[in-house]
Protein backbone atom coordinates (compact mmCIF):
# COMPACT_ATOMS: atom_id res chain seq x y z
CA UNK A 1 0.00 0.00 0.00
CA UNK A 2 1.36 3.86 -1.15
CA UNK A 3 0.54 6.13 1.81
CA UNK A 4 2.32 8.78 0.09
CA UNK A 5 2.32 9.70 -3.82
CA UNK A 6 4.11 12.77 -5.42
CA UNK A 7 3.99 13.06 -8.58
CA UNK A 8 6.05 15.48 -10.69
CA UNK A 9 5.82 18.34 -7.68
CA UNK A 10 7.63 21.60 -8.24
CA UNK A 11 7.93 24.71 -6.82
CA UNK A 12 8.36 28.34 -8.05
CA UNK A 13 9.45 31.58 -6.20
CA UNK A 14 9.64 34.99 -7.72
CA UNK A 15 12.65 36.90 -6.29
CA UNK A 16 11.67 40.34 -6.90
CA UNK A 17 14.04 43.56 -8.18
CA UNK A 18 13.75 47.11 -7.97
CA UNK A 19 13.26 48.70 -11.56
CA UNK A 20 15.41 51.46 -10.81
CA UNK A 21 15.67 55.09 -9.25
CA UNK A 22 15.69 56.19 -6.25
CA UNK A 23 12.60 55.01 -3.32
CA UNK A 24 9.82 57.31 -3.26
CA UNK A 25 8.91 58.10 0.60
CA UNK A 26 5.03 58.71 0.00
CA UNK A 27 3.75 55.20 1.12
CA UNK A 28 1.37 55.59 -2.27
CA UNK A 29 3.82 55.88 -4.48
CA UNK A 30 6.09 53.20 -3.07
CA UNK A 31 3.29 51.13 -4.23
CA UNK A 32 2.82 51.69 -7.70
CA UNK A 33 6.70 51.11 -7.45
CA UNK A 34 6.44 47.90 -6.08
CA UNK A 35 3.76 46.86 -8.88
CA UNK A 36 6.28 47.54 -11.27
CA UNK A 37 9.13 45.73 -10.03
CA UNK A 38 10.30 42.69 -12.26
CA UNK A 39 11.02 39.42 -10.70
CA UNK A 40 13.46 36.17 -11.38
CA UNK A 41 12.09 32.95 -11.68
CA UNK A 42 13.72 30.14 -8.96
CA UNK A 43 12.85 26.65 -8.38
CA UNK A 44 13.25 25.26 -5.45
CA UNK A 45 11.67 22.28 -6.06
CA UNK A 46 11.60 20.86 -9.78
CA UNK A 47 10.05 17.85 -10.99
CA UNK A 48 10.29 15.38 -8.16
CA UNK A 49 8.65 12.34 -8.08
CA UNK A 50 8.63 8.96 -5.17
CA UNK A 51 6.48 7.49 -3.42
CA UNK A 52 6.69 5.79 0.29
CA UNK A 53 5.09 2.33 0.97
CA UNK A 54 3.08 1.73 4.65
CA UNK A 55 5.15 1.66 7.36
CA UNK A 56 8.34 2.69 5.44
CA UNK A 57 10.54 5.80 7.06
CA UNK A 58 12.25 7.79 4.01
CA UNK A 59 15.10 10.02 4.94
CA UNK A 60 15.75 13.91 2.96
CA UNK A 61 18.94 14.90 2.97
CA UNK A 62 20.64 17.41 0.90
CA UNK A 63 23.22 20.54 1.47
CA UNK A 64 21.59 23.75 2.31
CA UNK A 65 19.16 24.85 0.07
CA UNK A 66 18.71 21.55 -1.95
CA UNK A 67 14.92 22.20 -1.78
CA UNK A 68 14.60 19.45 1.42
CA UNK A 69 12.27 22.15 4.09
CA UNK A 70 10.41 23.45 0.95
CA UNK A 71 9.61 20.00 0.05
CA UNK A 72 8.45 19.15 3.47
CA UNK A 73 6.73 22.11 3.22
CA UNK A 74 4.52 20.88 0.53
CA UNK A 75 3.76 17.62 1.91
CA UNK A 76 2.42 19.30 4.64
CA UNK A 77 0.38 21.83 3.34
CA UNK A 78 1.90 24.67 4.33
CA UNK A 79 2.75 25.94 0.88
CA UNK A 80 0.72 24.70 -2.48
CA UNK A 81 2.67 23.61 -5.40
CA UNK A 82 3.46 25.25 -8.73
CA UNK A 83 2.68 21.71 -10.59
CA UNK A 84 2.08 18.30 -10.12
CA UNK A 85 -0.03 16.37 -7.26
CA UNK A 86 0.91 15.32 -4.05
CA UNK A 87 -1.49 11.67 -2.83
CA UNK A 88 -1.94 11.08 0.90
CA UNK A 89 -3.39 8.18 2.48
CA UNK A 90 -4.09 8.60 5.87
CA UNK A 91 -3.74 10.93 8.67
CA UNK A 92 -0.74 13.00 8.65
CA UNK A 93 0.98 15.44 11.35
CA UNK A 94 4.05 17.48 10.79
CA UNK A 95 7.05 18.46 13.23
CA UNK A 96 8.69 21.32 11.80
CA UNK A 97 9.91 23.15 14.59
CA UNK A 98 9.84 21.88 18.04
CA UNK A 99 7.59 23.78 21.12
CA UNK A 100 6.58 26.47 18.43
CA UNK A 101 3.26 26.33 19.69
CA UNK A 102 3.96 27.00 23.25
CA UNK A 103 2.97 30.45 25.17
CA UNK A 104 5.26 31.50 27.83
CA UNK A 105 3.00 32.52 30.45
CA UNK A 106 1.18 29.04 30.47
CA UNK A 107 3.18 26.25 32.86
CA UNK A 108 4.18 22.89 31.23
CA UNK A 109 1.21 21.17 31.71
CA UNK A 110 -1.03 23.49 30.41
CA UNK A 111 1.04 24.15 27.44
CA UNK A 112 0.96 20.25 27.20
CA UNK A 113 -2.47 20.60 26.28
CA UNK A 114 -2.40 23.51 24.27
CA UNK A 115 0.29 22.09 21.83
CA UNK A 116 -1.05 18.81 21.81
CA UNK A 117 -4.40 20.38 20.82
CA UNK A 118 -2.71 22.73 17.89
CA UNK A 119 -0.94 19.07 16.75
CA UNK A 120 -4.53 17.58 16.44
CA UNK A 121 -4.79 15.46 19.86
CA UNK A 122 -7.98 15.30 21.78
CA UNK A 123 -8.41 16.44 25.56
CA UNK A 124 -8.90 12.81 26.38
CA UNK A 125 -6.38 11.35 24.45
CA UNK A 126 -3.84 13.95 26.04
CA UNK A 127 -5.05 13.29 29.72
CA UNK A 128 -4.44 9.58 29.02
CA UNK A 129 -0.50 10.45 27.75
CA UNK A 130 -0.18 12.91 30.15
CA UNK A 131 2.09 11.22 32.32
CA UNK A 132 4.17 9.35 29.55
CA UNK A 133 4.77 12.97 27.87
CA UNK A 134 5.84 14.16 30.90
CA UNK A 135 8.40 11.23 32.33
CA UNK A 136 10.05 10.90 28.93
CA UNK A 137 10.84 15.10 29.16
CA UNK A 138 12.17 14.35 32.14
CA UNK A 139 10.22 17.89 33.66
CA UNK A 140 7.90 16.39 36.28
CA UNK A 141 9.38 18.98 39.45
CA UNK A 142 8.71 21.43 36.92
CA UNK A 143 5.61 20.60 35.02
CA UNK A 144 3.52 23.39 36.65
CA UNK A 145 6.03 26.17 36.16
CA UNK A 146 5.65 28.55 33.41
CA UNK A 147 7.66 27.42 30.42
CA UNK A 148 9.37 31.07 30.28
CA UNK A 149 11.48 29.90 33.08
CA UNK A 150 12.43 26.67 31.58
CA UNK A 151 16.03 26.12 29.99
CA UNK A 152 16.26 25.68 26.73
CA UNK A 153 16.74 22.30 26.71
CA UNK A 154 13.42 21.30 28.77
CA UNK A 155 11.91 23.62 26.34
CA UNK A 156 12.85 21.47 23.25
CA UNK A 157 12.68 18.20 24.99
CA UNK A 158 8.69 18.88 26.13
CA UNK A 159 8.39 20.09 22.41
CA UNK A 160 9.39 17.22 20.95
CA UNK A 161 8.10 14.48 24.03
CA UNK A 162 4.63 15.74 22.84
CA UNK A 163 4.64 15.39 19.66
CA UNK A 164 6.64 11.74 19.78
CA UNK A 165 3.07 10.79 21.44
CA UNK A 166 0.90 11.41 18.78
CA UNK A 167 -0.34 8.68 16.85
CA UNK A 168 -0.17 9.40 13.06
CA UNK A 169 -0.35 7.43 10.02
CA UNK A 170 2.18 9.32 8.51
CA UNK A 171 4.68 11.48 10.35
CA UNK A 172 7.09 14.24 9.00
CA UNK A 173 9.91 15.19 10.84
CA UNK A 174 12.50 18.06 10.29
CA UNK A 175 15.21 17.96 12.26
CA UNK A 176 13.91 17.08 15.28
CA UNK A 177 16.70 14.85 16.87
CA UNK A 178 18.85 18.21 17.59
CA UNK A 179 17.63 18.39 21.06
CA UNK A 180 18.42 17.30 24.36
CA UNK A 181 21.66 15.57 25.80
CA UNK A 182 22.92 11.97 24.24
CA UNK A 183 20.37 10.07 26.91
CA UNK A 184 17.62 11.92 25.19
CA UNK A 185 18.20 11.80 21.73
CA UNK A 186 18.96 7.96 22.23
CA UNK A 187 15.27 8.15 23.87
CA UNK A 188 13.85 9.71 20.95
CA UNK A 189 15.02 7.79 18.31
CA UNK A 190 13.73 4.69 20.49
CA UNK A 191 10.33 6.13 20.54
CA UNK A 192 10.68 7.03 16.67
CA UNK A 193 11.54 2.98 16.03
CA UNK A 194 8.33 2.39 18.20
CA UNK A 195 6.14 4.05 16.22
CA UNK A 196 7.87 2.55 12.75
CA UNK A 197 7.19 -0.72 14.59
CA UNK A 198 3.71 -0.11 15.14
CA UNK A 199 3.32 0.74 11.15
CA UNK A 200 3.52 4.50 11.01
CA UNK A 201 4.71 5.77 7.69
CA UNK A 202 7.81 8.39 8.56
CA UNK A 203 9.90 11.20 5.88
CA UNK A 204 12.56 12.24 8.03
CA UNK A 205 14.42 15.14 6.81
CA UNK A 206 17.64 15.71 8.75
CA UNK A 207 21.45 16.79 8.41
CA UNK A 208 22.30 13.81 11.35
CA UNK A 209 23.80 11.19 8.78
CA UNK A 210 24.03 9.15 11.82
CA UNK A 211 20.63 9.21 12.82
CA UNK A 212 19.81 8.64 9.09
CA UNK A 213 20.98 5.64 8.48
CA UNK A 214 19.87 3.92 11.74
CA UNK A 215 16.25 5.18 11.44
CA UNK A 216 15.36 4.84 7.79
CA UNK A 217 14.93 2.40 5.15
CA UNK A 218 15.35 4.33 1.89
CA UNK A 219 17.33 8.22 1.50
CA UNK A 220 16.79 10.38 -1.17
CA UNK A 221 19.11 12.85 -2.11
CA UNK A 222 18.27 16.26 -2.97
CA UNK A 223 20.44 18.82 -4.88
CA UNK A 224 19.20 22.55 -6.66
CA UNK A 225 15.35 21.16 -6.14
CA UNK A 226 16.06 17.40 -7.92
CA UNK A 227 16.42 14.19 -6.50
CA UNK A 228 19.74 13.13 -7.80
CA UNK A 229 19.69 9.55 -5.81
CA UNK A 230 17.22 7.36 -4.29
CA UNK A 231 18.51 3.85 -2.13
CA UNK A 232 19.49 1.99 0.69
CA UNK A 233 20.92 4.42 2.96
CA UNK A 234 24.36 3.82 3.58
CA UNK A 235 24.97 3.99 -0.49
CA UNK A 236 23.25 7.57 -0.62
CA UNK A 237 24.65 8.94 2.29
CA UNK A 238 28.17 7.89 0.67
CA UNK A 239 27.05 9.72 -3.03
CA UNK A 240 25.82 13.04 -0.85
CA UNK A 241 29.50 12.60 0.71
CA UNK A 242 30.70 11.89 -3.33
CA UNK A 243 29.18 15.29 -4.21
CA UNK A 244 30.02 17.27 -1.77
CA UNK A 245 33.42 16.90 -2.65
CA UNK A 246 32.74 18.49 -5.77
CA UNK A 247 31.82 21.92 -4.65
CA UNK A 248 35.07 23.84 -4.66
CA UNK A 249 36.55 25.69 -1.93
CA UNK A 250 39.22 28.29 -2.15
CA UNK A 251 42.83 26.73 -2.49
CA UNK A 252 44.41 29.86 -0.42
CA UNK A 253 42.64 32.82 1.64
CA UNK A 254 43.39 36.27 2.93
CA UNK A 255 44.69 38.90 1.19
CA UNK A 256 48.28 37.46 0.30
CA UNK A 257 47.34 34.55 -1.37
CA UNK A 258 49.56 33.73 -4.39
CA UNK A 259 51.96 31.26 -5.50
CA UNK A 260 53.64 29.18 -2.58
CA UNK A 261 57.12 28.96 -1.88
CA UNK A 262 57.22 25.31 -0.62
CA UNK A 263 59.83 25.88 1.94
CA UNK A 264 57.69 23.26 3.31
CA UNK A 265 54.89 20.96 2.71
CA UNK A 266 51.92 19.68 4.99
CA UNK A 267 52.13 15.91 4.80
CA UNK A 268 49.30 14.89 6.81
CA UNK A 269 46.55 15.80 8.83
CA UNK A 270 44.23 13.78 11.08
CA UNK A 271 41.41 14.42 13.72
CA UNK A 272 41.13 12.87 17.03
CA UNK A 273 37.98 12.18 19.30
CA UNK A 274 37.99 12.38 23.43
CA UNK A 275 39.24 8.78 23.61
CA UNK A 276 42.55 10.07 20.98
CA UNK A 277 41.04 7.99 18.08
CA UNK A 278 41.54 8.64 14.99
CA UNK A 279 37.68 9.69 13.17
CA UNK A 280 36.11 11.96 11.33
CA UNK A 281 32.89 11.98 12.71
CA UNK A 282 32.16 14.30 15.69
CA UNK A 283 29.09 15.60 17.40
CA UNK A 284 28.91 19.71 17.86
CA UNK A 285 30.10 20.54 21.36
CA UNK A 286 32.93 17.10 21.23
CA UNK A 287 36.41 18.01 22.21
CA UNK A 288 38.67 17.92 18.90
CA UNK A 289 42.32 17.27 18.72
CA UNK A 290 43.99 17.82 14.77
CA UNK A 291 47.55 16.88 14.20
CA UNK A 292 49.30 18.21 11.46
CA UNK A 293 52.44 17.18 9.87
CA UNK A 294 54.84 18.51 7.88
CA UNK A 295 58.32 18.14 5.81
CA UNK A 296 61.21 21.57 5.81
CA UNK A 297 62.80 21.91 3.24
CA UNK A 298 64.61 25.15 3.84
CA UNK A 299 64.02 27.14 7.50
CA UNK A 300 60.88 29.13 7.62
CA UNK A 301 60.87 31.86 10.28
CA UNK A 302 58.27 33.05 12.29
CA UNK A 303 55.67 30.45 10.72
CA UNK A 304 52.39 30.82 10.36
CA UNK A 305 50.16 27.06 10.24
CA UNK A 306 46.35 27.75 9.94
CA UNK A 307 43.08 25.57 8.98
CA UNK A 308 40.24 26.55 7.19
CA UNK A 309 37.45 25.15 7.72
CA UNK A 310 34.73 25.31 4.81
CA UNK A 311 31.44 23.66 4.77
CA UNK A 312 29.56 21.24 1.76
CA UNK A 313 28.43 25.03 0.24
CA UNK A 314 31.91 26.53 -0.18
CA UNK A 315 31.52 29.21 2.42
CA UNK A 316 34.20 29.46 4.96
CA UNK A 317 32.87 28.17 8.58
CA UNK A 318 35.81 28.77 10.56
CA UNK A 319 39.34 30.38 10.55
CA UNK A 320 41.97 28.25 12.87
CA UNK A 321 45.20 30.17 13.05
CA UNK A 322 48.43 29.50 15.35
CA UNK A 323 48.92 33.57 15.13
CA UNK A 324 46.61 33.82 17.98
CA UNK A 325 48.82 31.47 20.40
CA UNK A 326 51.39 32.60 22.23
CA UNK A 327 55.31 32.62 20.90
CA UNK A 328 56.90 32.47 17.93
CA UNK A 329 57.16 29.29 15.54
CA UNK A 330 60.47 28.53 13.47
CA UNK A 331 60.56 25.56 11.67
CA UNK A 332 64.01 23.60 11.17
CA UNK A 333 64.76 21.69 8.04
CA UNK A 334 63.29 18.07 8.46
CA UNK A 335 59.79 16.75 9.42
CA UNK A 336 57.50 18.40 12.23
CA UNK A 337 54.24 17.77 13.90
CA UNK A 338 52.58 20.69 15.29
CA UNK A 339 48.51 19.64 17.51
CA UNK A 340 45.42 21.74 17.15
CA UNK A 341 42.87 20.96 20.45
CA UNK A 342 39.65 22.49 20.67
CA UNK A 343 37.50 21.56 23.97
CA UNK A 344 34.05 21.92 21.93
CA UNK A 345 33.55 22.02 17.97
CA UNK A 346 31.54 24.91 17.33
CA UNK A 347 30.14 23.74 13.99
CA UNK A 348 26.22 23.20 12.92
CA UNK A 349 25.97 19.41 11.85
CA UNK A 350 27.07 18.85 8.09
CA UNK A 351 30.00 18.08 5.89
CA UNK A 352 33.02 20.23 5.92
CA UNK A 353 36.27 20.38 4.23
CA UNK A 354 39.48 21.37 5.78
CA UNK A 355 42.22 23.35 4.25
CA UNK A 356 45.71 23.04 5.41
CA UNK A 357 48.20 26.52 5.09
CA UNK A 358 51.55 27.34 6.12
CA UNK A 359 52.58 31.18 5.96
CA UNK A 360 56.05 32.83 6.32
CA UNK A 361 55.62 36.31 8.36
CA UNK A 362 58.18 39.29 7.47
CA UNK A 363 59.55 36.85 4.68
CA UNK A 364 62.59 38.32 3.02
CA UNK A 365 62.67 39.19 -0.03
CA UNK A 366 59.21 40.52 -0.11
CA UNK A 367 59.51 43.89 1.56
CA UNK A 368 58.46 42.07 4.95
CA UNK A 369 55.03 40.79 3.62
CA UNK A 370 53.16 37.51 5.19
CA UNK A 371 54.64 34.78 1.92
CA UNK A 372 52.38 31.81 2.03
CA UNK A 373 54.83 28.60 1.61
CA UNK A 374 52.27 25.77 1.02
CA UNK A 375 48.42 25.33 0.45
CA UNK A 376 46.80 21.93 1.00
CA UNK A 377 42.76 21.99 -0.11
CA UNK A 378 40.71 19.59 0.89
CA UNK A 379 42.81 17.70 3.34
CA UNK A 380 39.97 16.32 4.99
CA UNK A 381 37.01 15.86 5.55
CA UNK A 382 34.95 16.31 8.87
CA UNK A 383 31.31 14.78 9.53
CA UNK A 384 28.84 16.69 11.78
CA UNK A 385 26.48 15.34 13.94
CA UNK A 386 23.76 16.84 16.34
CA UNK A 387 25.11 17.49 19.77
CA UNK A 388 24.39 20.09 22.24
CA UNK A 389 21.64 22.22 21.36
CA UNK A 390 22.51 24.96 18.74
CA UNK A 391 20.31 27.69 17.75
CA UNK A 392 22.03 29.85 15.29
CA UNK A 393 24.64 29.30 12.84
CA UNK A 394 27.64 27.46 15.38
CA UNK A 395 27.59 26.52 19.09
CA UNK A 396 29.63 29.26 21.24
CA UNK A 397 31.46 27.15 24.18
CA UNK A 398 30.27 28.72 27.12
CA UNK A 399 29.29 28.36 31.28
CA UNK A 400 27.43 30.03 33.38
CA UNK A 401 27.95 30.81 37.06
CA UNK A 402 25.64 32.54 40.02
CA UNK A 403 27.33 35.29 41.77
CA UNK A 404 26.46 35.29 45.33
CA UNK A 405 26.14 38.78 47.26
CA UNK A 406 29.84 40.13 47.84
CA UNK A 407 31.11 37.95 45.58
CA UNK A 408 33.47 39.38 43.28
CA UNK A 409 32.64 39.63 39.38
CA UNK A 410 34.61 38.09 36.62
CA UNK A 411 34.77 41.76 35.32
CA UNK A 412 35.90 42.72 38.73
CA UNK A 413 38.70 40.16 39.05
CA UNK A 414 39.85 40.86 35.19
CA UNK A 415 40.00 44.56 36.00
CA UNK A 416 41.93 43.60 39.24
CA UNK A 417 44.60 41.22 37.47
CA UNK A 418 44.64 44.28 34.79
CA UNK A 419 46.13 47.20 37.53
CA UNK A 420 48.38 44.51 38.93
CA UNK A 421 50.20 43.55 35.44
CA UNK A 422 50.76 47.52 34.85
CA UNK A 423 52.29 47.99 38.23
Amino acid sequence: MIDLKVDHISKKYTVGQESGGDSARHPLVRKLQSLRRRGQEFWAVRDVSFEVRHGEALGIIGHNGAGKSTLLKLLSSITAPTSGEITINGHLSALIEVGSGFHPELSGRENIYLSGSILGMRRREITEKLDDIIDFAGVRHFIDTPVKRYSSGMYVRLGFSIAAHLDPEILLLDEVLAVGDTAFQERCIKRINDLKRAGTTIIFISHDLGAVERLCDRVLLMQRGEVIADGPPREVIAEYQRTASQISTPATSGPYAGATSKQAEITFLAFYDAAGQETTVFRTGDPVTASVQYEVREPVFDAVIEALIYSADGELSCHLTSRLSNGRIDLSPGTGKVELFCDELGLQPGLYYVNTEIWQQGAPGHDGATQLVDSQSRRAMLRVDPGKIVHGSFYMPHEWRFVREGEATNAERVRERAVIERR
